[in-house]
């Protein structure tokens, strides 16, 4: 019996949600991640109707990686894929891993916070659209799912103790079913029996003549894995139809040969307790194409699992983008894949190891290890680099016969040193240990040495695009203004945020120039393109609207010989431009526009609008445009908000729309701190994981008699 305050107790409750889940949505597999807001990942809790090893490449899956459990919790929406065509268009890694047909939604599972998502599958028989009911089925289980949580949480046991996934069977929770029931299955799913296999694939039933066919006994394979103890079908091919069968719940059909040329056809009938096979004798002749057989002299081959894991992280290595992109992904899932517990990421410069992303390691370890020159003999990491050739220390007795002194630094018990070559060039090393001795076995050793070569390529492009990123974003900060002129008669504010796609640069830019001790000038602009020639050129159009800002040009005069300026030049990019003259003797605005989105005015009163401004063309295309001019007052306590089209655009959304929703979000906030004041907009308006575009925004103030100094 079970306390209430046992940590069973509370994880029964969590997994008898799932399979109730499970149940009412009709699905055939249910899994329910768990978010750890520390690691900011989800972790697999719990899987139901399948195997934790199919699980394998999304034991840990980052929030903000490309999948549909994490864009579940990123968006906090239902995400569905009705195909295995949709699945390959929107989500090619999982595509990868997963090249079954089925049905998948992933739902965020909310309560009094974001617990993590719930994943479900469907056979691809069904419908490919998801009604409306069926959403509020799934949204109703998330519901049920965070109350159980939560009140796991409230007795004071969550997280749940342990950390490896538990499988489930579908309708009860219980132990998978004995012989004598699974016969009893197999018997009602097929008219004649000859062999059953659970969702783990062991052999459950086994009839006498299915064992003659087989060519062993039934007490010799009950229980067993069919490509462990039957070495003909020790081939990924036959392995990977019975995924197939378990995933897409569809039949399935193969050939194999029995030595020396006995032909057989599988047939697989899947539901959601196991699988029952019908073997046939084909003939005497083979069937048009037979599966290759595999010499008994040969190594042991991958098993499908670890193969579709291997093109999974694959996929993944050629997804990243800077060296730190290619730690994150190592630590969070090549890591678990191997079950290795510590990782150091180094790369070779100028003839040294340089440590570039590390876990499991102690600070003052790593200040040793870095640094070390490239053919130390302190540790294998030279050796593996210099040769090429990787080395596998089960246990720290085997490193310290060649390298006494390691062991002791790292204090590590097992070692995986992969060097990462490119064309015999060395790149770096990659070393993955365990806080236990850890026996290498060949199959794990190739699937190591082969990722290897991957995440060579991979540090070798995210090394070379941090470099040009780190140009290019010097280039641009050098360009815009590092701090904003302090003027008596103004609250200013401003930020600049690049796009969080590409180079992260792009040619946006602001600037307040100071016009004497009576008048100021606001500028706010946007080259085309976020690269490093609109960066360039967004400093040329600076320059030159600052050039004649100082020299007393009026507004439309200052935008028409830019303009010139810009077509004398033909960069090939066009630039949109808002400028704006602040008289504060007159206490007057004149604003003039080269397409540039409209400021927005807010009242002292709070009343909030865009400026009714008539914009002339884009800079850079018309030679002898003109560009009228509006004047409004200045009178103390009005706000003025510049901006670039980054905050405003959105796909599918009117431009005027959202301009008039950044207007409302404007009238209601503080603006007490200028800055904390555009902080509170950019975060309700365009999360910073969403931005296609780099955006600019300025904030000028006009300071009534009572105010004092502000930020």
């Amino acid at each position: 019996m079970t306390s209430a305050s046992d940590p069973a107790a509370h994880a029964g409750g969590v997994d008898a949600a799932l399979v109730e889940t499970v149940r009412r949505t009709g699905a055939s597999i249910g899994a329910l991640f768990l978010l750890d807001p520390a690691e900011n990942v989800l972790r697999l809790e719990v899987l139901s109707g399948a195997p934790v090893e199919f699980a394998a490449p999304w034991g840990r899956v980052p929030v903000g990686g490309p999948a549909p459990v994490a864009e579940a919790i990123r968006e906090n929406r239902l995400v569905w894929v009705g195909s295995q065509e949709e699945m390959a268009r929107s989500y090619p890694r999982t595509a990868m891993a997963l090249p079954y047909p089925f049905a998948l939604a992933a739902a965020p599972v909310t309560g009094i916070r974001q617990w993590g998502s719930l994943l479900l599958l469907w056979p691809a028989t069904r419908p490919p659209n998801m009604t409306r009911r069926e959403q509020g089925h799934v949204a109703a289980s998330c519901r049920m799912l965070a109350r159980t949580l939560e009140e796991a949480v409230e007795a004071g046991m969550f997280p749940f103790p342990g950390g490896r996934p538990r499988a489930l069977p579908v309708e009860t929770g219980g132990p998978v079913s004995g012989p004598a029931l699974a016969a009893a299955d197999f018997a009602e799913r097929l008219p004649g029996g000859c062999c059953a296999l659970d969702l783990e694939g062991r052999i459950t039933f086994l009839s006498s003549r299915g064992a003659g066919l087989l060519g062993r006994e039934a007490g010799q394979l009950l229980g067993t894995l069919p490509w462990q103890s039957l070495p003909w079908l020790d081939d990924p091919t036959y392995e990977d139809r019975y995924r197939a069968a378990v995933i897409s719940r569809e039949p399935v059909a193969f050939a194999a040969c029995r030595p020396p040329d006995r032909w057989l056809d599988f047939h697989l009938y899947p539901d959601a307790s196991g699988i029952s096979i019908q073997i046939i004798p084909t003939g005497a002749q083979p069937p048009p194409r037979p599966a290759a057989r595999l010499s008994t002299h040969t190594a042991t081959p991958a098993r499908a699992g670890q193969l579709y894991q291997l093109m999974h992280l694959a996929a993944a290595l050629t997804e990243v983008v800077g060296v730190q992109d290619v730690v994150d992904l190592i630590a969070d899932q090549i890591m678990p894949a191997f079950g290795a517990q510590g990782l150091v990421l180094s790369a070779a410069e100028a003839g040294r190891l340089r440590i570039t992303g590390h876990r499991g390691y102690p600070s003052r370890a790593i200040e040793r290890l870095d640094g070390l020159p490239v053919d130390t003999g302190f540790t294998p990491a030279g050796q593996a680099l210099t040769s090429g050739i990787p080395s596998f220390f089960a246990e720290p007795q085997e490193m310290q016969r060649s390298y006494p002194d390691a062991p002791l630094v790292s204090g590590k018990q097992a070692w995986a040193f992969l060097p990462l070559n490119i064309s015999g060039r060395p790149v770096g090393c990659c070393v993955l240990s365990y806080e236990h001795p850890h026996t290498f076995s060949a199959e794990e050793r190739a699937v190591m040495t082969a990722l290897a070569g991957l995440i060579a390529q991979a540090l070798d492009r995210a090394r070379l695009y941090d470099t040009k990123h780190q140009l290019a974003h010097g280039l641009q900060q050098a360009l815009l203004p590092h701090t904003l002129p302090g003027i008596p008669d103004l609250h200013v504010a401003a930020r600049y945020l690049p796009a969080t796609r590409g180079m992260e640069i792009g040619g946006d830019f602001y600037d307040l120039i100071r016009l004497g001790g009576t008048a100021a000038a606001a500028v706010i602009g946007d080259v085309q393109g976020h690269n490093a020639a609109a960066a360039a050129l967004m400093g040329q159009v600076r320059t030159g609207v600052h050039a004649h800002a100082t020299l007393g040009t009026p507004p439309d005069q200052v935008l028409a010989r830019t303009n010139r300026l810009l077509i004398d030049l033909d960069p090939g990019l066009f630039t949109s431009c808002l400028y704006a003259h602040l008289d504060f003797d007159r206490r007057r605005v004149c604003v003039a526009s080269a397409g540039h989105p409209p400021p927005l005015v807010r009242l002292p009163d709070r009343r909030t609008f865009p400026l009714d401004v008539t914009p002339g063309p884009l800079l850079g295309i018309e030679p002898g445009a003109t560009y009228p001019v509006t004047e409004i007052p200045f009178t103390p306590g009005l706000l003025l908000a510049f901006y670039t089209d980054g905050l405003v655009e959105t796909p599918g959304i009117d431009l005027d729309d959202s301009i008039a929703d950044l207007a409302r979000r404007l009238a209601r906030a503080d603006d007490r701190d200028l800055y904390l004041l555009i902080d509170s907009l950019l975060e309700q308006v365009r999360p910073a994981r969403q931005r296609a575009d780099d955006l600019a925004f300025l904030v000028l103030q006009s300071r009534t008699h009572a105010s004092g100094p502000r930020r």
